[in-house]
C-alpha cells in the first residue's frame, strides 16, 4: 500500500495535518478576575485625573545580524538569510524594553544590548520620564505602573522595588504605584497588544541587520488609532546575579495595599524634595 492510498484513507476517517493549538489554560490563581477589576478600576481613576498611567514590559530578545525573521512582505525575490541562527555570528543581542502610555497612545523603546534586569528597566522607565513623562504632565507628582508578573519588573523582584526607590521615586518626588497581573497573564498587559504587536507587524519578514534598523522600524510604527513610538539605543554593561538583602528591603518606603498586596503596592518618596526640572 503506497503513501498516497494511506493519506486518502485517512483523510476519509477524518484525519488532516494539524498544528497545536494553546487553548489549555494553565492554573488559575483563585483572586486573577478580581485583580483584574482592581487594576481596571485603578486605571480609570488615575486616567481621570490626568495622572500618568503606563504599561512596561520587555518584548522578546532578538538577534541583530542576517537571521530569519517571521512573518510576510511583498518582495519580487525572497531574501536570503543565514540558514543557521547562531549567536556568534550576529551583531549583537537587542533587549527592547517598552514603556507605553495608555492615555496618550505613545509608546517609547530603550534598546540594550547587555542583560534584562531590574536596573535596566529602571533607567528606562527614567530616561522616559526625563524625556517624555513630565513634558506631557507637567506637575504630576504620581505614576501609575502596569507591570506583568516575571522578568526584570516581576511582583517578587525584590531589586525591581529597590530600583524603584533610588532610581525613579526619592530622585523625581514622584509617588509610584505598581500593579501587576496574575501570574500566566501578561497577554494583557497593555503593552503587549498595544505596542509590541505593532513593532512585529512592521518589521515582520524583514532581517533586522543592524541596531540602526531595528530602530528605525519601532520609530516607524504606527496605527490608525495615532500610535507613535520613539526608540533608542541604551548601551551599557547591565550584570545578573545582584542581591538584594532583606534589611536593604526594610528601608523602601514601600506599602502594600490591603487588596493582593503581593501584586499592588505603593512607593513614596522619603523626602519631600523634588529635583530640578532640566528643559
Amino acid at each position: 500500500m503506497s503513501h498516497t492510498t494511506v493519506a486518502r484513507l485517512l483523510r476519509k476517517l477524518g484525519y488532516r495535518l494539524r498544528v497545536n493549538h494553546k487553548k489549555i489554560a494553565g492554573k488559575s490563581h483563585p483572586q486573577r478576575n478580581a485583580q483584574f477589576e482592581y487594576i481596571r478600576s485603578r486605571r480609570r481613576r488615575w486616567e481621570r485625573k490626568s495622572i500618568p498611567v503606563i504599561s512596561v514590559d520587555t518584548k522578546k530578545k532578538e538577534m541583530v545580524g542576517c537571521f530569519r525573521n517571521a512573518g510576510t512582505l511583498w518582495s519580487r525575490e525572497a531574501r536570503a538569510v543565514l540558514d543557521h541562527d547562531f549567536r556568534s555570528d550576529a551583531l549583537g543581542m537587542a533587549i527592547p524594553y517598552g514603556i507605553y502610555d495608555t492615555a496618550a497612545n505613545r509608546g517609547a523603546v530603550f534598546v540594550g544590548n547587555s542583560h534584562d534586569t531590574a536596573a535596566f528597566a529602571l533607567d528606562s522607565i527614567v530616561a522616559w520620564w526625563r524625556n517624555e513623562g513630565r513634558r506631557r504632565y507637567p506637575g504630576a507628582t504620581q505614576v501609575l505602573i502596569l507591570a506583568d508578573n516575571g522578568g526584570s519588573n516581576g511582583s517578587s523582584h525584590r531589586a525591581w522595588r529597590h530600583a524603584l526607590q533610588y532610581k525613579l521615586v526619592d530622585p523625581f518626588g514622584l509617588t509610584v504605584t505598581v500593579c501587576h497581573y496574575p501570574p500566566g497573564t501578561s497577554k494583557w498587559n497593555p503593552i503587549e497588544h498595544r505596542l509590541f504587536a505593532q513593532i512585529s507587524r512592521n518589521w515582520a519578514g524583514e532581517p533586522l541587520t543592524s541596531f540602526e534598523l531595528l530602530l528605525n522600524y519601532i520609530r516607524t510604527t504606527t496605527t490608525e488609532t495615532g500610535l507613535r513610538v520613539t526608540a533608542n539605543l541604551r548601551p551599557g554593561n547591565y550584570p545578573t546575579g545582584i542581591k538584594v538583602s532583606a534589611e536593604d528591603m526594610k528601608h523602601l518606603a514601600l506599602k502594600p495595599h490591603a487588596f493582593c498586596p503581593q501584586w499592588n503596592y505603593t512607593i513614596r518618596p522619603r523626602t519631600e524634595r523634588k529635583c530640578e526640572i532640566i528643559s
